[in-house]
């Protein structure tokens, strides 16, 4: 297990387990593939709990087991170290709060905590409230400290109550050196996304976005 010590004084396998009672879980409306929770409890306030679920075809043989290469490289500690990383660079992510796995032999499982960015909403249900501009520094900022997101959607950014953008979800995210290809594949998959939930007003959103980057790019 790795956990933020200033945030959980008591360290335990039940903190991952939305039926223990203390945590007073609700789930998440979307997104988690049904597998994350609101959590509450000692250094938990507005947490989030995620129990890593496979998605696509290879769900059909095992939802949640992913095949055993290493403390370092299972999915929580990877993107515990990875947020922890980005946090401390102050970037506009959730602290993550604690990770954990589960091994059975060539097999394991994994969750994770991280902290709820309190009265957010997803890009995908903002598009009119929300500043192309600023999703495109927040996106900008990542990418210049080298993070590339595996899954930069419009549910995977986040806008709160005073107009902040926040990134989530960086399962499989990596750090590596940003050239043009995978920062163009990062705003091309946010481009699809944006499209599929908005249509046409989608596509005029990213393009502000794009405009907004490229400008960045070019200071």
């Amino acid at each position: 297990m790795r956990f933020a010590p200033d945030r959980i004084p008591e360290p335990s396998p039940a903190l991952f387990d939305p039926a223990t009672p203390g945590l007073r879980a609700t789930p998440v409306g979307v997104g988690g593939r049904q597998a994350a929770w609101y959590v509450h409890g000692p250094g938990l306030d507005n947490a989030v709990l995620r129990q890593y679920r496979r998605g696509g075809l290879i769900a059909r043989l095992s939802h949640d087991h992913y095949f055993w290469a290493g403390a370092g490289r299972t999915r929580s500690f990877a993107e515990f170290d990875l947020m922890h990383f980005m946090a401390g660079r102050g970037l506009p992510v959730p602290r993550p709060l604690a990770a954990a796995y589960w091994r059975s032999g060539p097999v394991y499982r994994a969750a994770l905590l991280t902290e709820c960015i309190p009265q957010a909403r997803a890009l995908a249900k903002m598009l009119e409230a929300s500043n192309p501009q600023r999703v495109a520094g927040a996106i900008y900022a990542m990418h210049e400290a080298g993070v590339w997101h595996a899954d930069l959607n419009a549910f995977n950014i986040l806008i709160d109550h005073t107009g902040k953008v926040w990134l989530i979800d960086f399962d499989r995210g990596r750090r590596r050196t940003m050239t043009s290809g995978p920062r163009t594949q990062n705003l091309q998959r946010l481009r699809r996304s944006l499209v599929k939930v908005a249509g046409a007003a989608g596509d005029r959103y990213w393009l502000a976005v794009n405009q907004a980057y490229t400008g960045l790019m070019a200071a």
